[in-house]
């Protein structure tokens, strides 16, 4: 295994570092502050240690009272509407329980909410989805402000749900925290058959019923849906950045082996508290280095690009500054190592299948990409390359296989299935974006068509149903930003859109607003900022202007003179006259004060210990 790092790497962690030395400096200073000098609760007065353990067991509460054991604070978002969060309904009486046998006492300190993408995609209430993140942090932040905790448990899967949680950890970050998965449901439908009934049913070529059959075979039972998209990115995430234990990702739930590392997760949180000789503070855990390696491995398995918005405002919990660029020069000397759908007709039970997190960890390790000497909850980075099996009934690890169980599912980085890890930042006239080209074929990455412009993917689908797209263009569907309406999933558009390319018609995506983390085959410009809704040149662009789309160079250019466009009168937001209702309009406050894109749409301005 190589010990040098990857110098393009190096320089990017240094600059990070360097940039961010003041923010990073005043945060640690917070959390360094808060370190106890005995358990948590021992500060309380008796009436507030009274009613922190009026609810527990008898052992427990002797326990809490008497300050014998540490306190883990448990946070969960379960609900059983989600399949991903379903399997977590039990999982609080399973840490009670190992708890016990660790001497800990585990309280569940707080719910969060959880919204299920796949239920609201397409429809109004997604307008609130990237905005369930900050909520999600805010409620996490509730249930920690107890401050009786010693360590904590996050329970946790989905698109926004993890980042919310680790903004929160972070924020809390004198506490030692485990993110514990309920890992993804049994295979169903293959991809490519679903994809297959899906475009048909756009067309018209099959009916509601043959649609539904073929969804519900797709998504069946409880865990995460099997698709690469942002849950499953999170996923991979949690586990490069150390946050899991080894090899906790992607097994599947219900089974002997998930319950057993959700027992290990609970050992391992009570013996990180600050009363024993292994304390590991989240926020000092997560540093540089961390973010850097989430990011390789963003790249390396051709993850999510919705966290292009949640890497940033989550580094930011932490005094940490990530910027687009720094996505960009990652990704331009990771190699592709999977191909997992949308990037192959692959689903994640294959990939661990394969050889899974280890093997990919080990790849990542031995080509200088990864740094080993970053800190997870189980020691070093460096010690990921292993996967866990029971022996025994309890949790152990071994090696990663050396070789890929599948080279068409996932490769060695000295044979990738290419070169970079297929993420583009796109600027130019009309912003800055960026553009993930992993799924998409060489030939579709470079057009130059004209643009028809669009204020909401309804119009988009309009047209198509109406048979006025059948041409090249490049779709510009603006106001779908953070301050326009929260800037929602445009997953619904891909049928359509997918529908024309296989036409062969050469076509675009440009919006301010997000794809789903599963896009694939359909060349985007998205998150372009500033947005239109607050003025951003989006809103300069008309029908038939000539649009260069070129994400092989990261270029995205308007032919239409400077001067000219720049006198144009910018398109008025109108609000969407039926964004009443599902709770809209209670986050007019959230769309007034997100950030940008590039930030991370994020509620909160990180300036060490002040937000």
């Amino acid at each position: 295994m190589m010990t040098h790092m990857h110098p393009a790497i190096t320089s990017v962690t240094d600059r990070i570092r360097l940039r961010s030395k003041d923010t990073r400096a005043d945060y640690l200073e917070m959390i360094r502050a808060r370190r106890p000098g005995g358990f948590a609760r021992m500060k309380m007065t008796e009436g507030n240690l009274a009613h922190a353990s009026a609810g527990c067991a008898v052992m427990e509460k002797a326990e809490l009272l008497g300050g014998g054991w540490p306190n883990i604070g448990i946070i969960t978002s379960y609900n059983d509407m989600l399949s991903a969060h379903a399997p977590f309904e039990h999982y609080p009486d399973i840490i009670r329980k190992a708890a016990r046998d660790a001497g800990a006492i585990a309280q569940v300190a707080g719910g969060v909410p959880a919204m299920c993408d796949g239920v609201t995609q397409g429809q109004e209430g997604m307008e609130l989805s990237l905005f369930s993140r900050d909520v999600i942090a805010m409620a996490s932040a509730i249930g920690l402000s107890h401050d009786v905790f010693d360590a904590a448990l996050h329970l946790g899967v989905c698109d926004k749900i993890i980042p919310g949680l680790v903004i929160a950890a972070l924020r809390f970050g004198w506490l030692p925290s485990v993110f514990v998965p309920a890992g993804p449901m049994p295979s169903g439908l293959p991809n490519p058959e679903k994809v297959r009934i899906r475009q048909l049913f756009a067309e018209g070529k099959v009916d509601r019923e043959e649609l539904l059959r073929a969804e519900a075979e797709s998504y069946h039972t409880q865990g995460t849906c099997t698709f690469y998209g942002t849950a499953n990115s999170n996923q991979m995430l949690m586990e490069v950045m150390g946050l899991h234990l080894p090899g906790a990702a992607f097994t599947n739930p219900g089974t002997p082996l998930r319950e057993a590392l959700t027992r290990a997760a609970t050992h391992r949180a009570a013996a990180m508290t600050a009363q024993g000789d292994d304390y590991r503070p989240m926020g000092e855990l997560i540093d540089e280095r961390s973010v850097v390696n989430g990011i390789v491995g963003l790249m390396a398995t051709g993850g999510s690009t919705n966290h292009a918005l949640h890497i940033p405002a989550m580094a930011a919990a932490a005094g940490i500054q990530v910027t687009l660029e720094d996505f960009a020069d990652i990704s331009a000397v990771t190699p592709l190592l999977a191909r997992i759908y949308p990037n192959g007709p692959s689903d994640v039970n294959h990939f661990h299948a394969a050889g899974g997190m280890g093997f990919l960890v080990r790849q990542l390790l031995g080509a200088g990409l990864m740094d080993g000497d970053a800190q997870g909850v189980a020691g070093s980075i460096s010690g990921y390359d292993r996967e866990p099996f029971l022996d025994g009934g309890k949790v152990a690890w071994r090696a990663a296989p050396e070789k890929s169980g599948d080279l068409d599912i996932l490769r060695p980085a000295s044979d990738p299935f290419s070169e970079d890890g297929g993420l583009r930042l796109m600027s130019g006239p009309l912003g800055r974006g960026v553009s993930k080209v992993s799924a998409v074929k060489p030939a579709n990455r470079v057009l130059e068509a004209p643009a028809i412009v669009f204020e909401t993917q309804g119009a988009l689908k309009a047209a198509f149903e109406a048979g006025k797209l059948d041409r090249d263009f490049v779709a510009v569907v603006r106001f779908q930003g953070p301050a326009a309406n929260g800037m929602p999933e445009l997953h619904g558009l891909t049928p359509v859109l997918g529908i024309l390319q296989d036409r062969g018609f050469k076509i675009a995506l440009v919006t301010d607003g997000r794809m789903s983390g599963a896009s694939g085959k359909i060349p985007s410009a998205i998150h372009m900022s500033p947005e239109a809704a607050r003025g951003g040149p989006l809103a300069r662009v008309r029908d038939g202007d000539l649009i260069a789309f070129d994400s092989e160079k990261g270029t995205l250019d308007i032919k239409v003179d400077s001067e000219i466009f720049a006198s144009r009168e910018p398109a008025p937001f109108r609000p969407n006259e039926s964004s009443a209702g599902l709770g809209r309009e209670m986050f007019s406050y959230f769309r007034q004060m997100a950030g940008t894109a590039e930030s991370g749409a994020s509620q909160f301005a990180f300036l060490g210990g002040e937000t």
